[in-house]
């Protein structure tokens, strides 16, 4: 039932018009992840969605995920590019950071992620960031960049105004009632420009 009601969500936010989902999951139990990330695989495929693993080298490459997402202690970018090969994405989680985000990019990344931006109720302790960090990542970085922490729609244009191209949320999508409709409103922010896609750098 659960995993039911996880594959029904995720359809009405694929209807939605999210074109990357990440799949996230801390627990301990791999086979049950590894079924639900074939499963989401399948799914992504048949609607052109792409699908991201978070944490996870060996599950992407299990999955043939089209990439990976790393944090602090996920392992390393020549490591990743090593077991997936040149035509996946990986994208590096940069917190706060301007320089773990050039360090990543001069390693291979192909997006790069910051935040939190607001007040986030999945990651609560997470540093901060700020609209500047963005500008100038921006100016110093080729690739596409991605906010996390606490974005809805109405807090969100300061940040794609900045240079954001990606925005990852959960709540703003999953915990409302109708998701496919709330995920439709996120897409529409990027709306009417044709976006920038995560495609490798090189």
């Amino acid at each position: 039932f659960e995993d039911q009601r996880l594959f029904d969500d995720i359809d009405l936010a694929l209807q939605g018009g999210v074109k990357i989902l990440q799949y996230r999951d801390k627990s301990v139990n791999r086979q049950k992840r590894l079924l639900q990330c074939r499963q989401l695989r399948k799914k992504t495929a048949d609607c052109g969605c792409l699908l991201i693993v978070n944490d996870d080298i060996d599950l992407a490459h299990q999955v043939d995920a089209d990439g990976v997402h790393l944090g602090q202690e996920d392992g390393s970018i020549p490591q990743a590019r090593q077991l997936l090969g040149d035509d996946k994405i990986i994208g590096v989680s940069c917190y706060n950071s301007l320089r773990r985000a050039l360090r990543a990019a001069e390693q291979g990344a192909d997006y790069v992620a910051f935040g939190r931006f607001f007040t986030s109720r999945t990651k609560p302790a997470a540093v901060q960031a700020d609209v500047a960090l963005i500008q100038a990542a921006r100016q110093r970085l080729g690739l596409p960049i991605a906010a996390i922490g606490g974005i809805t729609r109405y807090n969100a244009a300061p940040l794609i105004s900045a240079g954001v191209s990606m925005l990852a949320v959960v709540q703003g999508v999953f915990a409302a009632p109708d998701i496919r409709r709330a995920a439709a409103a996120y897409a529409a922010l990027f709306q009417p420009s044709t976006g920038e896609h995560v495609q490798r750098a090189r």
